[in-house]
């Protein structure tokens, strides 16, 4: 019995003392937690050797949920990407195992599903998938719901659910919760499972209280889940994400106080670098 957690990034300025090398900050971060969401990847197809680099400081059982480039969902939207997927798959192969999950994060007014269905049908059978919508009638209309259901079930892609609620729950309160809440949708939770792999992402606000209190849902549909059998992961987010490494810890602790028998997350390393005095 297993339980991933884990952030949107592997490194943080608030999270050491003095930077980390390049090719410490990977490692470091993989002591905290044991997933990471590859959100860089949506930007620009890493270098091969990037993706080595990665693979070297993690170890072969850490989680990367990989999100596909932005110019393959939001440019091209699924269509005529044939070398685009190539290439991007060929860039992260090195990850092996590591490489939990491709996420193809759809934009907001994407309701192509016929398109997705053969971006999900084409991909090779070893490929995990796992598929973030945002256009609102996914989550109010029963029959957009039932049908991407459908096209997620056929292929054996899961449904990520990014949960905002708590954010969008009164007023911001910082620039930072002004700013999450620009860029972040604000859509119903939805916490249904399709597959043995879950993916939840979660967003909090600046107050820990505020943002332990409103994950108290998803503790008790994680161990269902893990009750079940299932094995899954959770992110969480804050508007600043200084403190989101330590909330995800927090969160597996909480889950494993009702699961005594749930694997402990490591021991973290130390997050200064290291000195001869």
């Amino acid at each position: 019995m297993r339980l991933y957690v884990g952030c949107a990034m592997w490194t943080h300025p608030d999270w050491q003392e003095k930077p980390l090398p390049p090719a410490e900050r990977l490692r470091t971060y993989s002591s905290w937690c044991n997933a990471v969401e590859g959100n860089t990847t949506f930007y620009a197809v890493p270098q091969r050797r990037t993706v080595e680099s990665w693979a070297r400081q993690t170890d072969p059982d850490f989680r990367f949920v990989i999100k596909l480039p932005r110019t393959i969902t939001h440019d091209r939207r699924l269509t005529g990407i044939d070398d685009e997927m190539a290439a991007f798959l060929d860039a992260i192969e090195p990850l092996g195992r590591r490489l939990h999950s491709l996420w193809v994060q759809l934009p907001a007014s994407f309701t192509n599903l016929p398109a997705l269905a053969e971006l999900l049908d084409g991909l090779p059978s070893h490929y995990r998938c796992a598929v973030e919508v945002r256009h609102p009638a996914f989550f109010e209309n029963h029959r957009a719901t039932a049908q991407l259901e459908q096209v997620l079930t056929a292929a054996g892609a899961e449904w990520i659910p990014f949960d905002t609620t708590v954010l969008f729950d009164g007023p911001p309160v910082s620039a930072a919760e002004y700013e999450a809440r620009s860029k972040k949708p604000n859509n119903p939770r939805r916490a249904r499972a399709l597959t043995e792999y879950p993916i939840v992402r979660y967003h909090g606000r600046d107050d820990i209280a505020t943002t332990v209190a409103g994950w108290q849902p998803w503790i008790d549909t994680t161990v269902a889940w893990l009750r079940e059998g299932r094995s899954p992961t959770v992110f969480i987010h804050t508007p600043d994400n200084a403190s989101a490494r330590t909330l995800a810890r927090r969160f597996h602790a909480e889950v494993r106080a009702h699961l005594p028998d749930l694997e402990p997350l490591s021991d973290p390393l130390p997050t200064d670098p290291m000195t001869l005095f």
